[in-house]
């Protein structure tokens, strides 16, 4: 209805625009006026029938041409009707049907032409479609345009980019769940293993020390704990289920506490404790997660220190709160040092219960300083040595 409205207020203006221009008699204004109403309602018939007719046409091409035509015809119309009112003679008529005859071959062949490249980059964007479907993620338009087409391939492309790197993070995340797998698999393999036997060795009656065995199915009891415990804690890490309650930590006091925790193992093994601080150093974190990220670095350090070796904790202030925790053992290998901070991961792949750990403990340690908004890193041998800085308040201060 808004066309037909609007086709009218057109009509009523070109009409009153003649009478102004021409100053024509009663019976000129009512013929041009019906001229262009018949003009007017010849568009508006198109502008109906030609999106139906397009929706049927399987060519684009053929769209083009058909409204190159009509276009043509409506004006054909316009300037006949009016060439009779202006008593126009027969042979400038048909000289005029001449030259309208060839603005209709010149504008269908525009049409072709123009069509022709249109129509090859929809097909383009069409068969690019096609193939992402299939799931060849690397097919691209590669189509340059401003407009709407260019539009269309762009979002195309980009969609087909979204895509090819969702899939790709998907491998990843496919590869490190099986790699999780084999490793949690691994890891509980031999203390399953171990308690099984030990289990049958008892019941059986083959052993003279029952408790020798009892102290063993502990330890192995007590590794599969620590199993279950670091993975949950790192799936509550990982979908951010941790409450970090984020305050001011002095650090001196944590390394501290951490250290004295470890103090009955290190003497044991004739392990020395050096400390290097400044007078006082905190941090903004959370107490818990700090002390689990120092406890864990302290564990890794006295398990690699041989018998009678040295740890050296050192914690210095700056822009940002730093933590050092180096001790005297083989440390990390040149080509473990980017993987050290990976799940399961160690060095040389050596997992055994003598050395103890399943390669959780750097990880856990990585999450909670990235949580925390710092950076922890290991540096490579000789010996060990796993450094991380925090936030402060110069920190934030300076950013």
């Amino acid at each position: 209805m808004r066309v037909v409205l609007g086709a009218a207020v057109v009509v009523v203006v070109a009409v009153g625009i003649f009478g102004i221009v021409m100053q024509p008699s009663p019976a000129e204004q009512f013929a041009i006026g019906s001229i262009f109403a018949l003009m007017a309602a010849g568009t508006v018939a198109a502008g109906f029938w030609l999106p139906k007719l397009a929706k049927g046409n399987r060519s684009l091409r053929t769209t083009f041409m058909t409204l190159s035509i009509i276009s043509f015809l409506i004006v054909v119309f316009g300037m006949l009707a009016a060439g009779q009112q202006m008593f126009i003679s027969t042979h400038d008529l048909t000289l005029l049907l001449i030259v309208i005859g060839f603005g209709v071959v010149a504008a269908v062949s525009f049409a072709v032409l123009v069509s022709g490249p249109l129509t090859g980059e929809l097909t383009r964007i069409s068969a690019t479609a096609a193939a992402i479907a299939g799931g060849d993620l690397t097919q691209r338009t590669n189509i340059g345009r401003s407009d709407e087409v260019g539009e269309l391939a762009a979002a195309i492309d980009e969609m087909a980019a979204v895509l090819q790197e969702a899939d790709l993070a998907r491998g990843r995340d496919d590869q490190a769940r099986r790699e999780l797998f084999a490793a949690v698999g691994h890891d509980l393999r031999t203390p399953l293993a171990s308690l099984r036997l030990a289990i049958e060795a008892v019941q059986d009656g083959m052993t003279d020390d029952p408790r020798r065995y009892l102290h063993s199915m502990q330890r192995d009891t007590e590794a599969l704990s620590n199993l279950v415990d670091d993975l949950f804690l790192l799936a509550r890490l990982d979908s951010g289920d941790v409450d970090h309650k984020i305050g001011q930590v002095d650090l001196t006091e944590v390394v501290d506490e951490a250290v004295e925790v470890f103090r009955p193992i290190m003497d044991e093994r004739r392990v020395t404790v050096r400390m290097e601080m400044d007078q006082r150093v905190t941090a903004d974190a959370s107490s818990e997660g700090v002390a689990r990220v120092v406890r864990n670095l302290l564990d890794n350090a006295v398990r690699h220190s041989p018998d009678g070796g040295e740890i050296v904790v050192s914690i210095s202030n700056g822009d940002w709160a730093k933590v050092r925790i180096a001790d005297t053992g083989q440390g990390f290998s040149d080509e473990f040092v980017g993987q050290a901070f990976d799940r399961f991961s160690r060095d040389g792949d050596d997992r055994n219960r003598v050395d103890g750990g399943a390669g959780l403990g750097l990880a856990i340690a990585r999450r909670y300083v990235d949580d925390f908004g710092g950076r922890i890193w290991a540096d490579p041998g000789p010996g060990g040595s796993v450094s991380f800085v925090l936030p402060n308040s110069v920190t934030f201060a300076r950013s």
